[in-house]
């Protein structure tokens, strides 16, 4: 895509995720990766309510070139995109069900989503729970830097879900389906859940070259 393209995709989806309930206010935020440039939503920006010409444009070392102020979670995004050498987009936001789940003292730490259907483990896999840190705060970088080479999305604690993928699209799809492992998770604790074996996983990773 070009810049003019990437704009608009930010733009477009952006207002899907806010008109679906994905989150609220100005919750949220996006970030994309080109060999020149990143784009990101602006600080304090609402995701339905977007301008592609007002996006924040950052260079390669992530300076401000041009746009609004960009979000102050770019820790965040910049911790995937250092870690994760194939990171094209990274998108956070306060969806209910994965906010839920980060908030929950008995949470696993080590994967706070439960391998309940295949789509989780292809579009998401493993995804560990980050201690709290203050939202903007460049503290949740290291924490991150521990994790991100092996997984592409996390659950930062009492906050909510950041993924990481190689397209904007892409991205969209797994917070989209970590939502909703979320919800199937959090609707059915308490009842008797078949979860996915580590058989199954193993095939899945193999059949479709998940790892």
């Amino acid at each position: 895509m070009n810049e003019a393209a990437l704009r608009e995709a930010i733009v477009r989806w952006g207002k899907s995720l806010f008109e679906r309930g994905l989150t609220a206010g100005s919750s949220g935020n996006i970030s994309v990766k080109t060999a020149d440039f990143y784009l990101a939503t602006p600080t304090n920006s609402c995701l339905g309510f977007l301008d592609p010409e007002r996006l924040s444009k950052l260079d390669s070392d992530g300076r401000h070139l041009s746009g609004d102020v960009p979000t102050k979670e770019l820790p965040l995004h910049f911790s995937f995109y250092e870690k994760r050498p194939q990171t094209g987009a990274v998108v956070h936001l306060h969806s209910t069900y994965a906010t839920a789940l980060s908030c929950l003292a008995d949470t696993d730490p080590k994967d706070a989503i439960p391998p309940l259907t295949p789509y989780v483990v292809m579009r998401v896999g493993k995804v560990p729970v980050v201690p709290y840190t203050r939202p903007g705060s460049v503290d949740v970088k290291p924490l991150i830097a521990e994790i991100a080479g092996e997984h592409s999305a996390v659950l930062l604690e009492n906050h909510g879900p950041i993924v990481s993928a190689a397209t904007l699209d892409s991205a969209v799809f797994a917070i989209e389906e970590l939502e909703e492992a979320a919800k199937l998770s959090v609707i059915t604790r308490g009842m008797k859940v078949r979860q996915l074996n580590s058989e199954q996983i193993t095939d899945l990773e193999r059949h479709f070259k998940l790892r």
